[in-house]
This record gives C-alpha cells, structure tokens and sequence, in this order.
C-alpha cells in the first residue's frame, strides 16, 4: 500500500510536472505567437511605411529629375545662344580685319605714292635752288644768310614796336594812378614854401665891438676858436661877424655863445668858456627837443634815445636852402599818404621817411654816404630790419626790394623837389643845365639836346640815318644812367629822345 501509494504519489508528481511543462509550453507558445504576431505586425507597419517613403521618394526623385532636366535645358539653350553670339562676333571681327588690311594696304600704297612725290619735289627744289642761284648769284648759304638778316630785322622792329606800345600803356596807366596818388598826398600835406636856413652872421651892435672880440693881441678870439672848432672870420662886413664850419652844430653853439657874450659886454677866454658850455647845453636840449618834436609829428614813437638826438641835429643842417629835420617830417607823411593809397605798410613807410636822411647829421664825423650810413646807426639801435632797408636804399645805392623802400624814394624826391621847397642859385642852376646837356651831347648820333622845365626834363634829337628807333629807346636808358652816375640834382630828370626823318623836295 505504501509503495502504491508512492508510486501513485509519484505518478502524481510526474503528471503534475508533465501538466506544468505543458502549461509552461503552452505558455511559451502563446508568448511565441504573441511575439509572432507582434512582429508580424511590425513588419506590416515597417512594409507600410517603407512603401509610403518609398512613394515619396520616388515622387521626390521625379520632381529633382524634372528640375535637373529643365536646368540643362535652360542652360543648353543659354550655351547655344552663347555660341550664336560668338559666331556673329567671329564673323564682324573677320570682316573689320578683311577693312583693316585693305587700309593698310591702301595706306602703304599711299605712303609708296607720297615717296614718289617726295622725291619729284626735292627734285624741283634742286632744280628751283639751282635756278635761282643762276639768277641771283647767290649760293644757297649766302641766300640764307640773306633771309635771316631780313627776317631778324623785321622781328626786331616788330618787337620794338610792341615793346614801345607795351610800354606807352604801361606808362599811361602808370602816370595817370600816380598822379592820382601824388595829388591826393599832396593836398593832404600842408607844408611851408620856404624854410629857414642855418644862421652863420652874427650881427654886433657897432665896430668897436670887432676889436672886443679879437681881445689883446687876438686871445679872445682864438679862445673862442678853440673852444667851440669854429672859424671866426672879421673882415670888413659892416655891423656883421661871419661864422664858418662845416658841423652846423657847432656853429650855432658859436653863434649862440657869441650873441651872449655881446649881450653881457664881457668878452675875455674865461667868460667865452663859459658862455659856450652853456650854448652847448642849450643846443644839446634844443636838439633833444626838435627831435622829440619831430617824432610826435611824424607819429614814430618808441625810437631810442640815440636815435632821437641824432634826428634832433638835422635841425641845423639845410640843403639848397630846405631844413632836413622838416624835409624828414614831411617825408615821412608823404610816405605814410601814398602807402595808406598803395595798401603798403603805413608803420615801415613812415619810419623809413623819417629816418630816411638821419646819416646827413654825422656824415661830418664818420666817412661813408649818409644813406650807408643812416642804415647802421639805425641797425645798430634796434630799428626794425625793414626800415632799415628803406634808408639804406633811398638813394638807390643798393636795389629797393620792398614796396615801402620805393615809397620812400618817392616821397624823399617829391619833398626836395616840390615847388618852394629848395632855393638854388643862378650860377649852380645855369651850370646843372649845362651839365645836363653835356652829358646828352656826348653821345654819337646826337644832334641837338635841351635842358628844359628847370633842368626836371632833356630833350634830345637824334639823326636819323645814325640811330634807329631801338637804338633811341637803349640811347634813352643809357642817358639816364650815365645823368645818375655822374650829377647831383634834386627829384628826377625826364630824358625825352626824339628821332624824325623828314623828306624836302623843291618844285621848280
């Protein structure tokens, strides 16, 4: 019974495993054909969808094939239409080469022409040379020679006719501004006719006072020489004592300290001496005043004090009678008028008038012209480079090279030369006409010359078969140089030279 019972069990137990195996097979197998079917289903879908892309792609494809397709038709047609163009280009280039070599051939047919004729013509130059060598004798050098000296005459006339044109303008021009210019200076300044010159009489109250100042044995006069470098000369002048020195300075210390003296009646060497320091101290304030005087006219200030007394002494120096410390003023207002006109530096201009003549007051002391030397005192005392120039120049011993030194020439010549300004006497004007024609005669072609208008203009009258009308206009500037160079005379002289040809015949 037991081992029934544990076979049964066992049999049991084996049922039961093989009944579990099945269900777990069975099990299995369902989750096989679930599995089966799931994947099943998953390729459908995957078929599906590859199907569906597959569509889509090929559409996609289609489309792109389309596109492509009509790309390179569009650009098939734009190669051929490319090609067209550059076959109608080929074909104009070949037709304008075919022109240009049928040019050139023309044109080396022409220049084979133009040879030809080339030479035919310096044929017939050779046998025209020829002929008229035959005719005229000439040889060809000669015959050019001939030409060349005609031609240069007549390029010489017709530039000195231009030239004489050019320059009659320019003049017109010239003289009507200046005139303009002058006359409205000239009616701004107002100045005296005639200036007082320096005194050197002394007059004395009888002639006893004569032997008074020849003292015992002469001392009073030699004391009086001595002390102020003056001659003293007593002759037989009635009522009258001559003074004689070239420095005007001191020669109105001596009038000044000789005036006191017959003033006070004491005449002996001590009283001299003492009289001439104080007319020297009186001349030395007098000088320092006329030159403050003259700068607040002329509207200079800030010169030095050197600069100022050295102005102050032209005071008493005159020339052909005009007062060089006016003569300066008035330069330098005249020189500011026509420079405020000009549109030139007023400042430099009126400077440089004043300061113009400033040499004349220590030509006496130092050697050298007073223009050479103005300029260095000027320079040496800080005056501005600039008016310096313009006294250094206003006499034309170097070349003006500014507007302002030319101002001054200016105004320097139509102070001195004005009418009233300068007396001169007959003797010195007869022989400065003299001069002037003399100088004007001295050169060949001249046949008759004229001082005329008080010496200011020479006329001069050439022959005509002598001196051409270039050679006249080059006679005129040589005339003028050589009247600068060897006279002294006041403003400008004109040189007018003439030249005329006249034809007479008789009618019988």
């Amino acid at each position: 019974m037991p081992a029934i019972a544990l076979v049964l069990g066992l049999v049991g137990v084996v049922v039961g495993v093989i009944g579990a195996l099945f269900v777990q097979q069975y099990i299995n197998r369902s989750k096989v054909e679930a599995a089966e079917r799931t994947a099943a289903r998953i390729l459908d879908e995957a078929d599906r969808r590859q199907k569906e892309q597959s569509k889509e792609s090929r559409d996609e494809a289609t489309r792109l094939r389309k596109e492509a397709e009509s790309e390179i038709r569009e650009r098939r047609n734009e190669v051929k239409a490319s090609e067209r163009r550059l076959s109608q280009k080929e074909e104009s280039l070949d037709r304008k080469l075919e022109g240009v070599e049928q040019r050139q051939k023309n044109l080396q047919r022409k220049e084979t022409d133009l040879e030809e004729q080339r030479k035919q013509l310096e044929e017939l130059q050779d046998e025209r040379r020829a002929e008229l060598e035959r005719l005229s004798n000439l040889t060809a050098n000669e015959a050019r020679e001939l030409l060349l000296a005609q031609v240069e005459n007549e390029i010489r006339d017709e530039a000195n006719r231009r030239l004489r044109e050019i320059e009659q303008e320019v003049k017109e021009e010239a003289d009507e501004r200046s005139r303009k210019i002058l006359a409205t200076t000239m009616q701004r300044l107002t100045s005296e006719v005639v200036s007082d010159g320096t005194v050197s009489i002394v007059p004395i109250p009888s002639e006893d006072m004569k032997g008074r100042i020849i003292g015992r044995e002469g001392r009073n006069i030699r004391s009086l020489e001595h002390a102020t470098g003056v001659d003293v000369i007593i002759d037989d002048t009635p009522d009258a004592v001559t003074l004689s020195t070239f420095d005007p300075v001191r020669r109105e210390i001596a009038r000044i300290a000789l005036t006191k003296l017959l003033t006070d009646g004491r005449i002996h060497p001590a009283r001299i001496e003492e009289m001439v320091q104080k007319a020297q101290k009186e001349v030395d304030n007098a000088v320092k005043e006329a030159g403050e005087e003259a700068i607040v006219e002329a509207s200079t200030p800030g010169l030095h004090p050197e600069i100022v007394r050295t102005l102050g002494r032209l005071k008493y120096r005159t020339s052909y009678g005009q007062n060089q410390l006016r003569h300066a003023v008035e330069t330098a207002n005249l020189a500011a008028m026509i420079a405020h006109e000009l549109g030139a530096n007023v400042e430099v201009a009126r400077r440089g008038g004043l300061l113009h003549d400033i040499g004349k007051a220590i030509t006496h002391e130092v050697e050298g012209t007073h223009a050479a030397l103005g300029a260095e005192l000027a320079k040496r005392h800080g005056v501005h480079p600039a008016v310096v120039h313009c006294v250094e120049a206003h006499h034309e011993e170097i070349e003006p090279s500014t507007v302002e030194a030319v101002i001054v020439i200016v105004a320097d010549a139509l102070s001195g030369s004005r009418p009233g300004a300068r007396r001169e006497s007959l003797d010195q004007y007869l022989k400065r006409l003299e001069a002037l024609e003399t100088v004007a005669n001295g050169f060949p072609g001249v046949e008759k010359s004229f001082a005329i208008q008080a010496g200011r203009e020479v006329r001069i009258i050439v022959k005509p078969e002598e001196v051409d009308d270039l050679g006249a206009q080059r006679m005129a500037k040589e005339i003028s140089k050589r009247i600068q160079e060897s006279l002294d005379y006041p403003g400008q002289v004109k040189v007018t030279v003439i030249r005329e040809r006249r034809a007479i015949e008789y009618a019988k």
